[in-house]
C-alpha cells in the first residue's frame, strides 16, 4: 500500500509525450526546452522518474562508455555554478576535484555528455535559483544557455510555481523554456475518474465506490487537489480498512484518520 502508483491521467501522458518529442528532436542551434512547473506534492516527480525507467542508462558493455540518454540532476540548494558541476560528475559517478576552476569542470561535463551520449538534461528543484542574488542566478541560467547551446540536448526545468519567476533574470533563458504546468485538481468530473482509477489499484475486498460525490468531496478537502496527497491518503486509509477488517474505504474511516491538509500543517 505504501509504494508509489502510476496513474495515467491526461495531464501526465501530455506531458510525458511532450518529454518524448523533446528527447527525439533534431539537433539545431536552438534547441527547445521546458519548464515542468505545479505545486509541492502534485506529481512532478512522479512523472520525471515514469519518463526516466523508460529511458534507463546502457551498459553497453561492447563499447567504450556507457550510454545516459537521460540524465536527471537537483538543482543546488542555491545558484552555484561549480556546485551544479559538482552534482552532474558525482551523478555519473566521474572523478572531481571540487577545488578545480569552475571553467574546468564546465569543460569536463561537456566533454563527459559527449562521451554517453547524453540527449537530454533534466534539472529538478529548479526553484532554488531563487535562493541567491540577482548575479548568481544570470551566471547559473548562462551555464544551462551554454550548454543546450553547445550539446544541441535540451533541458527540462522541473520545479513550483516560483520556478517560473527564477528564469525571468534572464529573457534568452525564460524564452527558450515552453511551460508546462500541472494545475491542482479541482472537484470534478476529471478528479472523480483520478479516484476510479486509484480505486482499481487497491488491493481490497470490497468497492469503496471513492467517486460518489460526498466521499469525493472528502477526499479533495483533504488533499487539497494535490494527486501525492490523495496517494499518500488512500494509502493509509487503504491500510485502516485492511486492518479493521471492512476491506474497504467509506467516509467515517476517512474522517477517523486524523488527517491534516497540507496548508494547515
Amino acid at each position: 500500500m505504501q509504494q508509489a502508483r502510476w496513474i495515467g491521467y491526461p495531464r501526465a501522458k501530455e506531458v510525458l509525450e511532450k518529454l518524448e518529442g523533446l528527447l527525439n528532436h533534431p539537433h539545431k542551434a536552438r534547441m527547445p526546452n521546458m519548464l515542468l512547473v505545479g505545486e509541492t506534492n502534485n506529481g512532478k516527480t512522479v512523472i520525471v522518474n515514469r519518463f526516466l525507467e523508460g529511458h534507463p542508462p546502457d551498459d553497453n558493455p561492447s563499447g567504450e562508455a556507457i550510454h545516459v540518454p537521460v540524465l536527471s540532476i537537483e538543482a543546488p540548494p542555491t545558484p552555484d555554478e561549480a556546485r551544479f558541476y559538482d552534482e552532474i560528475l558525482y551523478k555519473l559517478n566521474i572523478p572531481f576535484r571540487k577545488s578545480d576552476r569552475v571553467s574546468n569542470k564546465a569543460l569536463q561535463v561537456e566533454k563527459v555528455f559527449r562521451y554517453v551520449g547524453l540527449r537530454m538534461l533534466i534539472v529538478d528543484e529548479i526553484h532554488n535559483l531563487l535562493a541567491g542574488h540577482e548575479k548568481r542566478q544570470r551566471q547559473f541560467l548562462n551555464a544551462l544557455k551554454w550548454l543546450t547551446n553547445t550539446l544541441q540536448i535540451p533541458i527540462v526545468g522541473v520545479g513550483t510555481p516560483e520556478a517560473t519567476a527564477a528564469l525571468r533574470v534572464d529573457p534568452q533563458v525564460r524564452n527558450r523554456f515552453t511551460p508546462m504546468e500541472l494545475p491542482k485538481w479541482e472537484n470534478d468530473k476529471a478528479f472523480r475518474r483520478l479516484l476510479a482509477s486509484f480505486e482499481r489499484t487497491l488491493p481490497l475486498k470490497w468497492p469503496s465506490n471513492l467517486h460518489e460525490r460526498e466521499l469525493a468531496r472528502r477526499l479533495h478537502a483533504l488533499s487539497e487537489g494535490t494527486i501525492g496527497e490523495l496517494a499518500d491518503l488512500l494509502g493509509m486509509a487503504a491500510i485502516e480498512a485492511i486492518r479493521g477488517g471492512e476491506e474497504c474505504i467509506n467516509s467515517q474511516l476517512v474522517g477517523a484518520l486524523g488527517w491534516t491538509p497540507p496548508s494547515k500543517r
